[in-house]
């Protein structure tokens, strides 16, 4: 028995439960404010906006893409940096243009890095039919090291090569409140759909 790895095995175990941890912290901030349910959907009604008005702001050409795509999604989440963890965790909401339905859905991500510090992103997905989008939706999505790599080597001319393609039929805007992240790492972060909002 390989005694390096199962401390290898313990320490990853037990950082994954760190970061989760600390995902969990910012995520669930909604619920432990006391906030009803219709309060927690209309600030994530009043985030989308928000975040797709910084978008148009930085990425006027987005808004026709936008209006143009099956339906996107929005989501604003908080990177936690404390010594050498790191994790994200955030809120959204995905919208089909055609019905006009919303559906709230959340974000997370962890992992390991120098720095201390609050970063403030927000991610705009576009979908370019009802099965990528349902997908997402409904089966939940988590960005993978291609996503990841596709977003480092995109174009950094106009606003169309700034949405990057992280998998067939979604693209990516990720954005600070300085403008648009053009390295928009998000690989190990997943996206599922709020149980509870969504009732």
């Amino acid at each position: 028995m390989n005694l390096f790895k199962l401390k290898s095995s313990s320490a990853a175990r037990t950082l994954g439960m760190i970061l989760m941890g600390m995902a969990a912290i910012v995520m669930f901030s909604g619920f432990w404010s006391g906030k009803t349910l219709d309060q927690q959907r209309s600030e994530r009604l009043q985030s989308s906006n928000e975040t797709l008005q910084l978008l148009y702001k930085h990425a006027p050409e987005a808004k026709e893409m936008i209006a143009n795509s099956y339906g996107y999604a929005t989501f604003s989440n908080v990177g936690v940096n404390l010594v050498l963890l790191s994790a994200e965790g955030g809120i959204g909401m995905a919208h089909e243009n055609k019905t006009g339905k919303n559906t709230y859905m959340n974000m997370a991500s962890g992992g390991v890095g120098f720095g201390l510090g609050v970063k403030d992103f927000r991610a705009v997905f576009l979908f370019e039919n009802k099965a990528v989008f349902d997908r997402f939706v409904n089966e939940g999505w988590e960005a993978n090291a291609q996503a990841d790599a596709a977003a480092k080597l995109a174009d950094k001319g106009d606003a169309i090569n700034l949405a990057i393609t992280v998998e067939p039929g979604i693209r990516l805007y990720k954005l600070t409140q300085n403008g648009l992240a053009l390295q928009a790492t998000i690989q190990g972060t997943k996206y599922w759909k709020d149980g509870e909002l969504n009732k």
